[in-house]
């Protein structure tokens, strides 16, 4: 099921969201629902709290080349456990934050440990765009949005254009 997504600003996307005591049916639903909401957006990641669920879940798949498979992550209670000193620097976007980018600069490899759907701990180091998107989902667990990482100036200026669009979509 396509779930909507919360559009910046939006208190609930700036909150930290708990973390999942224990695997259940409903969650994995709650992943997949995930998964189908961000492959409809169209998005590379996609964090529980952009759905409005308080949960340490995330999803993200960054193939985006046609004809090549599609390999779908879902991470409850994901954590960074180490993080190069070589950075990268991506222009991020958002489905939060819809049309607007920004140049990010983040560890160019990261390790994360996670739980899987079946309940199994999971580890995997990650670089290039993986890593970017891996980092980008961990900060909305922590209610972080990317343009936290712009200037003051930034940062308003596009607020500002959310919140035209969340009226102009109120309107219609």
């Amino acid at each position: 099921m396509i779930r909507p997504i919360l559009i910046h600003p939006d208190p609930r996307l700036k909150k930290a969201a708990a973390p999942v005591p224990d695997l259940s049916d409903d969650l994995r639903a709650l992943a997949d629902d995930m998964l189908e909401t961000m492959y409809d957006a169209p998005g590379i990641g996609l964090a529980a709290p952009q759905i409005g669920q308080n949960h340490r879940l995330i999803v993200m798949d960054c193939v985006k080349d046609e004809g090549e498979a599609p390999r779908p992550y879902v991470m409850f209670n994901p954590q960074v456990i180490a993080s190069s000193e070589e950075t990268s620097v991506y222009e991020e976007g958002c489905l939060s934050i819809p049309e607007q980018y920004a140049e990010v600069t983040r560890p160019a490899e990261t390790t994360v440990r996670w739980i899987d759907r079946n309940g199994a701990e999971q580890e995997e180091t990650f670089g290039a765009l993986w890593a970017t998107c891996v980092q980008h989902e961990i900060d909305h667990l922590e209610g972080k949005l990317f343009i936290d990482y712009l200037t003051p100036m930034r940062r308003q200026m596009i607020t500002r254009k959310m919140q035209k669009l969340k009226r102009e979509k109120a309107r219609d």
